[in-house]
C-alpha cells in the first residue's frame, strides 16, 4: 500500500506493548470475525448492510553488512542491521443506502524499517514507516464514503474485502469516492504487485516508482475520485490534498490549496484466451515545490549545502505511466509498469524516483499441490534526473536518499523475489529477498542484500 511514516532517528528497542499485540492480534480477528458473521452475504450475494474487517501484519527485515566507504544522513547503513514492523487494522462499513457505502478504519503502528526508511529510492518494505516508533500508536487509516450507481449491462458479484461490502453491481457503473484514504487504492492498482501485506515489499514494485503521488507519511490523504465503467473500459479522475511541506505527516490545510489531479485511462482485454488490462495514467501536481538546480545554485552562491526547501516558491510538476498486468495461464500471471516524472522538480510526497521500469511474475503453487500458494519474480530499474545527480552530488537530501556525495552514479537495479505460504485460510507466512545494485543511485555503495519474513492474518 504505499508509503508509511518516516522513521526517526531514535530507539532501536522492540516495546513490550508490541509484543503484547502480536499475540492479541490474532485473537482479535478472530473474535471479531465471529461477530461479524451475521453480516456475511448468502450466497445469492443480497447487498451486504455491515461488516468487519480487520488484518495484522508484522514483518522482520534483516540487511548484512555491505561494501561501503563513506555514508550520509539519508544513507542505508552499511552496517548489519535487522529491524520490524507491526500494525494491526480494524475496518468498519455501513450500507446507509442503496450503492452507498461509509467505511471506518483505524490502525495500529509500531516498528521501523531496516535502515530506519531512508538509502533506497525504491524502498525495500511497502510496510515501513517514514516515521517509526518504538511504541504502537494508533490512528485513522481511512474514513470515507463510496457510491456506486448501477448504469446497467450484466450484473457482478462483488466480494467482500477490507473496506468494500458484498453484493452485486452492474458491469457498466459510475463510482464516487470521497473522504481519507489513498490514491493508490484507486488508481495504478496491479492484480501481481500492489500489496505488501500479501505480494511483493518493494515501493518501485508495489507502485509506480516513478509516480509521486499525494499522501502524508502513512501514503494516505483527503480528496475525491470518479471511476466510470463503461464495456471494456474505465475512466477515473480524481483531486487530492497535497501535505504542507513535501515528506510531512501533515496535510495542507485548507485542503486542496495544494492539491493534485489524477486521470488513469484502463483498457480490459483478452489475449491468449486469459484476461488482462492495460492502464495510462496522468498526473498534474500544484505547490509550494523547490527545484534541483535552484537549490544548486543558491548552495554553491552561498557556500552552503543545497536545500531545495529554500528556493520553494508556487509550481508544478506532472508525470506519465503505463501499467500492464496479463494472465498468461490459469496460475500464472505478469506484470510490467514503466513511468516517468518532472525532473527538474523535487520530490513531492513518494520517493526519488524520476523514470523507472518494472517486470514480474507471479505464479500460484497450484502445479505442486499448493493453490493458495504464490510465488513471485520482479525487477526494477529506476533512475533520478540529471538534475537530481547534481543535487545528490552537491551533498543534497532527497526525501529518502542522500549520501552526502554523489561522484559515480548510475541507474538503481532491484531484484525481489518471494515465496508465500498459506498456513490457514486466513493468514500467510512469507519469505522475501531483494538484491539491490547501486542503492539511491551510488556505484560507490553496494550492492545490498536484504531479507524478510511475513506474518499476515485476516478476516
Amino acid at each position: 500500500m504505499a508509503i508509511r511514516p518516516r522513521a526517526e532517528r531514535s530507539g532501536h528497542c522492540v516495546s513490550p506493548m508490541r509484543g503484547v499485540l502480536l499475540l492479541v492480534a490474532p485473537l482479535v480477528c478472530w473474535s471479531v470475525a465471529a461477530a461479524a458473521d451475521d453480516a456475511a452475504p448468502p450466497d445469492d450475494a443480497a447487498p451486504q448492510q455491515w461488516a468487519i474487517h480487520g488484518q495484522t501484519t508484522t514483518v522482520w527485515g534483516y540487511q548484512p553488512a555491505f561494501r561501503s566507504s563513506y555514508q550520509g544522513a539519508h544513507s542505508l547503513p552499511a552496517a548489519a542491521n535487522g529491524r520490524e514492523t507491526f500494525d494491526l487494522t480494524l475496518a468498519g462499513g455501513v450500507r446507509p443506502w442503496q450503492g452507498a457505502e461509509l467505511w471506518i478504519s483505524p490502525e495500529i503502528d509500531q516498528g521501523f524499517g531496516v535502515g530506519n526508511g531512508l538509502g533506497v529510492a525504491g524502498y525495500i518494505s511497502g510496510e515501513a514507516y517514514k516515521l517509526g516508533a518504538v511504541d504502537p500508536y494508533g490512528r485513522l487509516a481511512r474514513a470515507f464514503f463510496r457510491q456506486t450507481f448501477d448504469l446497467g449491462g450484466a450484473s457482478e458479484k462483488v466480494d467482500p474485502d477490507l473496506t468494500q461490502l458484498g453484493g452485486m453491481e452492474t458491469a457498466d457503473r459510475l463510482m464516487i469516492t470521497i473522504g481519507k484514504f489513498a490514491v493508490t487504492d484507486i488508481f495504478d492498482t496491479n492484480d501481481y504487485a500492489h500489496d505488501p501485506r500479501g505480494d511483493f515489499l518493494n515501493w518501485a514494485i508495489l507502485d509506480l516508482g516513478a509516480f509521486d503521488y499525494a499522501a502524508d507519511a502513512w501514503g494516505t490523504t483527503y480528496g475525491a475520485a470518479a471511476e466510470w465503467y463503461q464495456g471494456r473500459w474505465t475512466a477515473r479522475v480524481g483531486a487530492f490534498d497535497l501535505t504542507n511541506v513535501p515528506n510531512s505527516s501533515f496535510l495542507n490545510v485548507p485542503l486542496l490549496q495544494q492539491n493534485q489531479y489524477v486521470a488513469e485511462l484502463e483498457e480490459r482485454h483478452t489475449l491468449w484466451d486469459q484476461p488482462g488490462k492495460l492502464k495510462v495514467l496522468y498526473w498534474m501536481t500544484f505547490g509550494n515545490l523547490g527545484t534541483y538546480n535552484a537549490a544548486v545554485a543558491l548552495g554553491t552562491a552561498t557556500g552552503q549545502t543545497p536545500v531545495t526547501g529554500d528556493v520553494r516558491h508556487w509550481q508544478s510538476k506532472y508525470g506519465v505511466g503505463f501499467n500492464l498486468e496479463q494472465r498468461i495461464a490459469g496460475d500464472l500471471g505478469m506484470f510490467a509498469r514503466a513511468g516517468w516524472s518532472q525532473g527538474s522538480v523535487e520530490e513531492v510526497d513518494f520517493t526519488d524516483i524520476n523514470q523507472s521500469v518494472s517486470i514480474g511474475l507471479s505464479l500460484a503453487g497450484t502445479r505442486w499441490g499448493r493453490p493458495a500458494d504464490t510465488v513471485g519474480l520482479a525487477g526494477v530499474v529506476n533512475q533520478i534526473s540529471h538534475a537530481g545527480k547534481q543535487y545528490l552530488a552537491a551533498g543534497g537530501l532527497g526525501g529518502i536518499i542522500g549520501d552526502g556525495q554523489l561522484p559515480k552514479a548510475g541507474p538503481e537495479q532491484i531484484l525481489e523475489t518471494y515465496y508465500r505460504f498459506a498456513a490457514f485460510s486466513f493468514a500467510h507466512v512469507a519469505a522475501d529477498y531483494q538484491f539491490v545494485n547501486n542503492p539511491a543511485y551510488n556505484r560507490q555503495r553496494g550492492p545490498v542484500s536484504v531479507f524478510a519474513l511475513r506474518v499476515h492474518a485476516g478476516f
